[in-house]
């Protein structure tokens, strides 16, 4: 397996912890009455805070860019087009994203824009590659 697929599985992780930070955060699942809600059907979750809306949008949008991330690597793979662009697109890529998290959790709302073109750039890095 190559450097960039490597990456996929990383991201597919990150993306699966951030789903899972975001879940128990929400049903508040540090506490007994959270544990009930984390381990229900999550029917009555609390409402959003700012801080737990700003981590299931992170969660939803890594979960986004993970098949546009996905799909270009594994397009390079079959292709047999692993170039040295679009291995440098996905570790652009890779770690735009996880520098994008705290910026998202903290709330830094002009310097996340610029943290998420990064990535965008990394994208396009990897598609003019396979193109």
């Amino acid at each position: 397996m190559n450097d960039t697929l490597t990456l996929v599985i990383y991201f597919a992780v990150v993306t699966w912890l951030l789903s899972l930070v975001a879940g128990m955060a929400r049903a508040q699942g540090w506490t007994p009455a959270g544990m009930i809600i984390a381990f229900g059907n999550r029917d009555n979750l609390p409402a959003l805070t700012p801080l737990t809306g700003r981590m299931e949008r992170t969660w939803r949008n890594s979960l986004e860019n993970l098949v546009y991330f996905a799909v270009l690597a594994l397009v390079a793979h079959v292709m047999g087009d692993e170039t040295p662009r679009e291995a440098m697109g996905a570790e652009v890529f890779f770690w735009a994203r996880i520098v994008y998290i705290p910026v998202y959790y903290l709330g830094i709302i002009y310097l996340r824009t610029l943290v998420w073109l990064v990535s965008v750039i990394g994208l396009a890095m990897m598609l003019m590659a396979v193109l």
